[in-house]
């Protein structure tokens, strides 16, 4: 009887540590209650694959050139599917004011999370190279359903604490402004 009270109670515990839940099922719950306890949190339904390529737009005189890939089975206790987003920035003249194609998966400020609770918004957590500036924050990405190779990007500063002089600081990705790409 002994035995068969340890095999049961192993067997919940690894169905219970070893779930794997869709991202849809994730983004439902509240960050810390009502989650369920998974090891993977998987894109099951396949909706990170929209966003996978290379896009392309301008805001105020700026090219904008974003590339994502989905990336499956990250983290170390939790694994997650994510995408993960790279991006190039010209002026107006053709000068590279930011570019991280060349930084390697593992060094990318550039990650997903997962999506809003209402599924028509992925969230993406972005750096930039201005130290002390504020210079991080959420990415909104969006395509709706109807405009398959049309993108939004909306960038949002996480905070409002700077740690140096800013005062003609502009953050990488513009501040609470659309940016409208194309799929290419």
């Amino acid at each position: 009887m002994k035995n068969i009270l340890s095999i049961i109670c192993l067997a919940v515990f690894t169905v219970c540590i070893g779930q794997t839940v869709s991202l849809e099922t994730m983004a439902q719950c509240n960050q810390f209650e009502n989650c369920p306890n998974a090891s993977y949190v998987k894109d099951i339904n396949n909706s990170l694959n929209k966003y996978v390529g290379t896009w392309k737009g301008n805001r105020d005189g700026k090219n904008y050139e974003f590339n994502f890939i989905k990336k499956e089975n990250v983290g170390e206790n939790q694994k997650w599917d994510m995408l993960i987003g790279r991006v190039k920035i010209t002026n107006a003249n053709g000068v590279v004011e930011y570019n991280n194609f060349n930084t390697p998966d593992t060094e990318i400020k550039f990650t997903g999370f997962n999506f809003q609770k209402d599924l028509k918004a992925y969230l993406m957590d972005f750096s930039g190279d201005k130290v002390g500036c504020i210079d991080y924050g959420y990415a909104y990405v969006r395509i709706k359903p109807e405009t398959p190779n049309q993108m939004s990007i909306n960038f949002h500063p996480d905070n409002d604490i700077v740690t140096q002089d800013c005062s003609n600081f502009k953050t990488t990705l513009p501040d609470n402004k659309v940016i409208h790409l194309t799929r290419q």
